[in-house]
């Protein structure tokens, strides 16, 4: 059981779980906001789930690449999954509770998610790296286990890492009210309930930062980095069609982090905390909401299965009739 403390010698017991205050300071607004969110949530979910099907159902695209799109879609689903069906019920009702063991689940879903995410960019990078500067061999080194293996380290290290990152945080003592000052449950608003000294694990929580976010953000720079050097040895004409192939792996690396980079910087600076939320919001909406469309719109392999997906249901159903 977690305690709380309102004041020196006053305990009391916070099992019943937190108020998440949200986006309660917009009143009326919140219904729009609600339509708004519903309707990219339904989005991104179908966008993605629309990608791991098309990916499945067509042999042309049984390749690491799209391996490790099929993973970073149902990340997407998980990530957003743990966040917006809460939110859109806080929208539309007045007494925005959270149990919780739904404050714990949700900041581990999140967390671990985000982390693996982390790590998947990085090994999607490796597989450029490798398609575009060891094409002889590329066959050979992303074999189907290496391929699992990496997409199963992401996770075991998203895993294991938040895991107990966020138990630790869990298991520390609660003061003062029960109000997160948030729209969901996460490490930072909820570290600032925490009533003992939270020095030993802001250090956790930095070389977290550091060793698994980081780290794979510097992996994806070095492969590019090889890639550009490659890239600058061959013609032009070859050149540019290296570059598009590698075009929507960096437009989701620089979505993912650079809204992830300025949520952190505005955490960190004295900004108000509607600011904080909206913020937040946008680091969340916007990869899984962006990813299907990029890997759609702009990747002229899925569109092709995309095309005789449609083409095949259509005659089936011909067939049918």
């Amino acid at each position: 059981m977690i305690h709380s403390e309102k004041d020196p010698g006053e305990n009391q017991t916070i099992s019943d779980g937190f108020i998440l205050v949200g986006f309660s300071y917009l009143n009326k607004l919140q219904i729009l906001l609600f339509l708004l969110l519903l309707l990219i949530y339904l989005v991104a979910l179908m966008g993605n789930l629309l990608v791991i099907i098309l990916i499945k159902l067509n042999p042309s695209l049984h390749t690491p690449m799209y391996f490790f799109l099929i993973n970073l879609s149902f990340l997407e689903i998980c990530f957003t999954s743990s966040i917006f069906p809460q939110l859109l019920v806080h929208l539309l009702v007045e007494e925005k509770t959270i149990s919780l063991t739904g404050c714990v689940a949700q900041t581990y879903v999140f967390n671990i998610t985000g982390l693996t995410e982390c790590c998947l960019l990085a090994a999607m990078a490796y597989d450029r790296y490798v398609a575009i500067c060891r094409p002889l061999h590329y066959t050979t080194i992303m074999s189907g286990r290496v391929c699992a293996q990496l997409v199963g380290a992401s996770w075991l290290i998203g895993i294991l890492v938040e895991v107990a990152q966020v138990t630790w945080i869990f298991s520390l003592p609660f003061c003062g009210s029960q109000h997160v000052h948030h729209f969901f449950c996460n490490i930072p608003p909820v570290l600032k309930m925490v009533c003992t000294d939270t020095s030993k694990i802001k250090i956790m929580i930095f070389t977290v930062s550091v060793v698994f976010i980081m780290s794979p953000f510097l992996l994806i720079i070095l492969s590019y980095i090889c890639i550009l050097y490659t890239i600058l040895k061959l013609p032009s004409a070859e050149g540019r069609g290296i570059v598009f192939t590698c075009s929507s792996h960096l437009m989701l690396v620089t979505l993912f982090y650079g809204t992830a980079f300025i949520a952190n910087l505005r955490l960190k600076s004295n900004s108000s905390q509607e600011a904080d939320q909206m913020i937040s919001l946008l680091n969340i909406i916007v990869a899984p909401f962006l990813n299907p469309i990029i890997y759609t719109l702009r990747n002229r392999e899925v569109k092709e299965a995309l095309r005789k997906t449609v083409e095949k249901s259509i005659f089936a159903r011909s067939q049918r009739n």
